[in-house]
């Protein structure tokens, strides 16, 4: 044997070309080197900054400009829940913090990010064999982008969510930096590993105890009990009624959930057709077996409200129900400001195929129903609705919680973000120290403060009547 391993009198390589679409052979250096070279231009320490200028929006007019395009009627409901406390401000400005975050430091290392990373859009959902998986679950604003803007969102809103819950300012400024330190301890395990190992790392069963999460156990498994429960079956049991023909159809329930016009309805069920392209040939049979019996509206989320969603009811031969969520897909709110961070605009294209792709390739498992479709012009994202999900309310839990849940959000935000990024540069930039997770714990709270200002003020143009808002729905 040589020293190379190879045997002795080996023929030399074959010159092989490169081929599209795989890596070529390492010519020296490597990823982990790059990222760390990347310090010299980007401390990590930097990562520390917020510094907002002269022109940032000011809250009541980002409200106002994110809800054009959305239905009007429904425009004073979503600024009604955004209201109610910093946190669900957070969750429905991403636009005003990508605004923000574009004018803060980043590596230029690209990841396909979720662009709405807060705490409360991680949850379980069933996979295809009945079991339940831990994961980003909301990609409207999905889109290639720096990693470090979903890193930062997770931070700060988990220093929300524990102010929300009553814990001590130190206990939050921990939750942020406990995320961030997940996250950077998580791409390193990542980059350590084979590319296909990384890919699947991290099983779920497993996640709790990696990130040292303990205190969380008794809150997953009463989610995952309620998940379990949460079921298409379910949901059409206690919002349908039966029909002479031995049908089913959906009941008013307003403002959540209505009926429609005919018209409205023919037009969300034919464009199933479409949706069907969009999907493998292997799901079609099971498709096949389903019969469309009714759609009617749903108002769902809080960035979403004023979106246009609706619920199919489907039912196979034995009545048994599946529903299908159709909703309307947007363009991404990152999208303007991802030339000011160096970034470039993605070509245009359909919302909900950009949606289901997006997700696709941050989750380990997704939907096995995800597509997409067009409604009357307007791009949709299909997917299974009330597929066993469940999830954790970060602002309930007890404070000596808050940090483990960070903890378990910053791992999987990581695994999600290795799927499209090299985990050896992310981790060669972050590096074995803490000073990347200091840096993010001191945004975090910084921006915290600017979010409840931002609240405060939205509040107060509420009660002003400055701008309607619906509450208590």
């Amino acid at each position: 044997m040589s020293g190379t391993g190879e045997p002795a009198g080996a023929a030399p390589a074959r010159g092989l070309p490169r081929v599209p679409g795989f890596a070529g052979r390492s010519a020296g250096g490597s990823p982990k080197d790059e990222g760390k070279a990347l310090r010299g231009g980007v401390p990590r320490a930097a990562h520390a900054a917020f510094d907002p200028d002269g022109s940032r929006p000011d809250a009541v007019t980002a409200v106002e400009e994110s809800g054009r395009g959305r239905l009007p009627e429904l425009t004073p409901l979503r600024v009604g829940r955004m209201a109610a406390t910093p946190f669900a401000f957070l969750r429905g400005s991403a636009g005003l913090m990508a605004y923000d975050l574009a004018r803060t430091p980043v590596t230029g290392i690209g990841a396909q990010i979720c662009g709405d990373a807060h705490a409360a859009n991680f949850g379980l959902y069933g996979d295809a064999r009945g079991g339940l998986v831990i994961d980003l679950n909301d990609f409207d604003e999905t889109v290639h982008g720096p990693w470090e803007w979903d890193l930062k969102r997770l931070a700060t809103s988990l220093v929300l969510a524990g102010r929300e819950a009553g814990a001590d300012e130190d206990t939050c400024r921990s939750a942020a930096r406990d995320t961030a330190g997940a996250y950077r301890r998580t791409m390193r395990l990542l980059s350590k590993l084979s590319a296909q190992d990384a890919w699947n790392a991290i099983a779920d069963e497993e996640l709790v105890s990696y990130t040292d999460a303990h205190d969380l156990l008794g809150t997953l498994e009463r989610v995952s009990e309620k998940a379990r429960a949460n079921t298409s079956g379910r949901f059409a049991a206690k919002s349908t009624e039966r029909t002479e023909d031995g049908g089913r159809r959906f009941v008013d329930a307003p403002p959540v959930l209505r009926r429609i016009p005919d018209a409205e309805a023919v037009a969300v069920a034919s464009a199933l057709e479409e949706y069907l392209g969009t999907l493998p040939p292997d799901r079609h049979p099971l498709l096949a077996r389903h019969a469309v019996h009714d759609v009617a509206f749903r108002v769902v989320g809080t960035g979403s409200v004023g979106t246009r969603s609706y619920v199919v009811l489907l039912l196979d031969h034995r009545g048994e129900s599946l529903v299908l969520q159709v909703k309307e897909a947007r363009p991404s709110v990152l999208v303007p400001h991802l030339p000011t961070a160096g970034f470039d605009v993605p070509e245009a294209g359909h919302e909900g195929r950009r949606v289901v792709h997006g997700q696709k390739r941050m989750q380990v498992v997704s939907d096995n129903l995800l597509g997409w479709t067009t409604v009357d012009g307007r791009p949709f994202q299909v997917r299974q609705f009330r597929n066993r999900k469940g999830s954790v309310d970060p602002a309930a839990l007890a404070a000596d919680q808050v940090d483990d849940y960070g903890r378990m959000t910053g791992a999987l935000l990581a695994r999600a973000h290795a799927h499209s990024a090299d985990p050896r540069l992310i981790a060669g930039y972050c590096g074995k120290n803490d000073e990347l997770d200091e840096a993010v714990a001191d945004f975090a709270v910084a921006y915290a403060d600017r979010t409840e200002a931002d609240h405060t003020d939205l509040v107060t143009a509420v009660r002003e009547g400055r701008i309607a808002a619906e509450t208590g729905v």
